[in-house]
């Protein structure tokens, strides 16, 4: 009888023990799914949404039209995203306000309805919680933008 009681507890625990190790798995499998980064810049998996990733205040690290830097010319520049899709920019006595959101399974941020520039699509290349850089195209020139927490 004693025999059966410790057999039967030792397939409940066996139970138990893959059970455990299967929701292991399971779960960093969700988490490596969900956090692989579609941006090629990135640096790794991160737990943070896009959209917290990308609302909040940035400074110009870097500029680049067509790979030749001008970031000196634009020190001041700043950018803010909210959660609630408002965006604008601050360069000097330039500023303005419109909206923004991700379009392309999140690979890029479409900006619109901010006065004194016209409504683009920012290809993100890198959205980290401290880095964000992206490019637009502006005709033929690839504005490059590499941002980084204010």
């Amino acid at each position: 009888m004693v025999i059966i009681k410790s057999h039967n507890k030792m397939k409940k625990m066996k139970k138990i023990k893959n059970l455990s190790v299967m929701l292991v798995l399971a779960v960093l499998m969700l988490v490596g799914i969900q956090s692989c980064s579609q941006y090629p810049d990135n640096n790794g998996i991160t737990l943070v949404s896009r959209v917290d990733r990308v609302a909040k205040t940035w400074k110009v690290d870097n500029y680049k039209v067509n790979g030749v830097d001008y970031t000196s010319l634009v020190t001041s520049y700043t950018e803010t995203y909210t959660k609630d899709g408002v965006y604008s920019y601050q360069w000097a006595i330039l500023g303005g306000t419109g909206t923004w959101t991700f379009q392309n399974n999140d690979a890029e941020i479409r900006i619109t309805g901010v006065s004194n520039m016209t409504s683009r699509t920012l290809f993100i290349l890198k959205l980290e919680n401290t880095e964000f850089w992206y490019y637009y195209m502006d005709g033929v020139d690839k504005k490059e933008f590499h941002l980084i927490k204010q």
